[in-house]
């Protein structure tokens, strides 16, 4: 993974050094709240309903072991004992007093972690599939690409004030219905590939988002040379700091520039600044290119026999770790080795919640069991990418004990939801009882097994921080004369075949929203063909049958 220079060191320091100075004038009155807020913004902190939130960078999900020993430090130190997974796979501590932070950032400097531009309109933190360098579906380690986006982003004076956030994302495996990183919902989502040559290539869609205004990513650029990768973001990030609008923050998004200019419109625009772009400035040449690869060379992998043999009489022996092992542990690149995700979708916590003892213990899992690192994956949990299949079943039962061991990644519980209306101040709803009492109702393993693979989304409002737009299931919260309520929609997808879900009908009451959501499934086990997703079924029926079956028995 990479580690900090001499620059980025001096760089990051310099940045505590500056907001210690900007938070002591604030706190004295020597600045207003207006001028202080984008000073706060810019070092990742909000302030939400109940106190500040400081959200920390974790450069495309990567972390060390030393790193979230840190974190869980800092939890324990100046939050209330635990931290929250974001699905931009950054960590955020829902407690800290403003008057500390400057102590947290420079806590964090100390083991090469910061919180620079994880708010404010400016280009956020870049994501990838959490199995990047590891899946044994990939074709291109997407995370020194990031690497490079990173570099080139952060603290960049032309793109320090855009009209609005931007996210961009990048993913590297080659499977047709595979897509970890949900490039298709970002304002620029990268698909990186080999060409016929061999060649590292990339696809570039550009205008993908949700919120308010949910829209797919439109290709514009097919196969770009790696060596242009940054000249063609530079040109994409120039037209849209130049004509996205700053009159009305809904409308700022450049989703919505490329809607209004067309994709096609939008491509020339961008074409012609590249070009411009290209007579000025070189493209990343193989050296640097090289250079930002070598910080992810691939960690000193032992020798090891394939363990399936031993895992299967294993697994036949208890089938509670069988079943971690179906849902939990991932093919890997390097015989002898797995990935697993640890999934904090346990009922009654709210998902994506971590302890700092929690974090302790899986700092120790990736030094015992791995080498030393740990990744945050889109989906609110932690992933080991390189454990020993000699130590699954070790690390099976060390899991279960700290509540790490839930086997329902990809499943209905394994749901993605934002911290909601009993933290953020912009929700219109509560999100975590919600997650709470559907997982009360689903949690056996029998009918989780029995549905298959759903993505359930919650969202608190319409800024969709919980991705209820490409969830299979997805729940938004909306208000209606100061009471909460719940708007259903079916059929979203964050994959390579990304859809948008359609809207049931009418919302319901909180306490409603179980029994909905059991409907739709019964529709789904009545409707579906053998081993037809619920993504394929819904796709096939269409929307009327689970509409039909939700308001007939409702209203």
């Amino acid at each position: 993974m990479y580690r900090y220079d001499t620059h980025d060191q001096q760089f990051v320091d310099e940045r505590v050094a500056h907001y210690r100075d900007q938070t002591e004038r604030y706190l004295a009155g020597g600045l207003s709240e207006d001028e202080f807020l984008q000073l706060r913004l810019r070092n990742g902190l909000y302030v939400q309903r109940l106190a500040p939130m400081l959200r920390v960078a974790v450069p495309y999900g990567t972390l060390s072991s030393t790193q979230l020993r840190r974190l869980a430090h800092i939890s324990r130190t100046y939050d209330r004992g635990y931290g929250h997974l974001s699905t931009r796979q950054n960590m955020q501590f829902n407690w800290p007093e403003l008057a500390e932070v400057p102590d947290i950032l420079a806590e964090l400097a100390d083991v090469q972690m910061h919180a620079i531009q994880t708010s404010g309109n400016c280009i956020r933190n870049t994501t990838t599939d959490e199995l990047a360098g590891v899946a044994a579906n990939e074709t291109v380690d997407a995370r020194p690409y990031c690497e490079l986006i990173r570099q080139w982003s952060t603290a960049h004076p032309e793109f320090d004030w855009l009209p609005r956030k931007f996210k961009i994302a990048v993913k590297g495996s080659h499977e047709a219905s595979v897509d970890r990183a949900a490039i298709a919902v970002h304002d620029i989502g990268l698909g990186v590939k080999r060409n016929d040559d061999g060649e590292v290539v990339f696809d570039v869609f550009v205008g993908g988002g949700l919120g308010r205004t949910p829209v797919i990513g439109a290709l514009i650029h097919d196969a770009l040379p790696e060596a242009h990768l940054l000249t063609y973001l530079e040109a994409i990030m120039r037209v849209y700091n130049r004509y996205g609008r700053r009159d009305n923050k809904y409308k700022a998004r450049i989703k919505i520039l490329v809607r209004a200019m067309t994709a096609d419109g939008f491509r020339e625009r961008v074409d012609a600044e590249w070009a411009a772009i290209r007579e000025t400035t070189d493209a990343v040449s193989t050296e640097q290119l090289a250079e930002v690869r070598s910080r992810f060379e691939r960690p000193a992998y032992e020798a090891l026999e394939d363990q399936t043999a031993a895992l299967s009489a294993a697994r036949l022996a208890n089938p509670e770790f069988d079943r971690w092992m179906r849902h939990c542990v991932f093919e890997h690149q390097v015989p002898g080795y797995a990935s697993v995700m640890l999934s904090t979708k346990v009922t009654g916590i709210p998902p994506g919640d971590v302890t700092d003892t929690q974090m302790e213990a899986v700092a120790d899992w990736a030094d015992n069991f791995g080498h030393g690192e740990i990744r945050i994956s889109h989906q609110q949990n932690f992933v080991l990418p390189d454990v020993r299949q000699s130590a699954l079943e070790t690390l099976w039962r060390e899991a279960k004990a700290q509540q790490l061991a839930t086997p329902n990644v990809g499943l209905l519980t394994d749901i993605i939801c934002c911290p909601g209306g009993d933290y953020c101040s912009l929700a219109n709803a509560k999100s975590i009882p919600v997650a709470e009492a559907i997982q009360q109702r689903f949690d056996t393993y029998d009918d989780l097994y029995d549905l298959g693979p759903i993505d359930l989304n919650i969202s608190g409002c319409m800024n969709a921080c919980g991705h209820h737009h490409v969830g299979h299931i997805g729940i938004l919260g909306v208000d209606k004369k100061g009471e909460e309520f719940y708007q259903i929609s079916l059929g979203g997808n964050s994959h390579t075949d990304a859809s948008l879900g359609q809207i049931v009908g009418p919302s319901f009451g909180r306490a409603e929203v179980t029994d909905v959501i059991g409907k739709i499934l019964d529709v789904y086990v009545d409707s579906r063909t053998d081993d037809e997703s619920f993504l394929q079924c819904f796709r096939r029926i269409g929307i009327e049958p689970f509409k039909e079956r939700v308001y007939a028995a409702t209203h």
